[in-house]
């Protein structure tokens, strides 16, 4: 059981900067791979960013370049650094965290929404 918890959404003009953060509890150990998706309206879920427990990340085309994510594993925080916002970014960011062991399995936030508009 891992519990998941995103703050830091907000509305941001273009071209600013917005950092979400995921709390994670529970048995974090068995967590492979930590990331954030989005869904904005009328859309698909989509993947923004990943990171294995190894450091290794992976980024959407739209956001490379753009937007970091990283792990504080003292402090049990998963961090979405987002700069140069585009209205596009505009939606629901959920944070993730998929184990592999002993199962295959996807634990989820409540999500938090960003807007970005002038």
């Amino acid at each position: 059981q891992v519990q998941l918890v995103e703050s830091g959404g907000g509305l941001v003009q273009p071209g600013g900067s917005l950092a979400l953060s995921c709390a994670a509890s529970g048995s974090i150990f068995s967590i492979n791979t930590w990331g954030w998706y989005r869904q904005a309206p009328g859309k698909q879920r989509e993947l923004v960013a990943t990171r294995t427990t190894g450091g290794g990340t992976n980024y959407a085309d739209s956001v490379k370049g753009r937007f970091t994510i990283s792990r504080d594993n003292a402090k049990n925080t998963v961090t979405l650094q987002m700069n140069s916002l585009k209205p596009e970014d505009t939606a629901v960011y959920y944070c993730n965290a998929r184990r592999l062991h002993p199962t295959e399995y996807d634990y989820w936030g409540q999500g938090t929404l960003v807007t970005v508009s002038p």
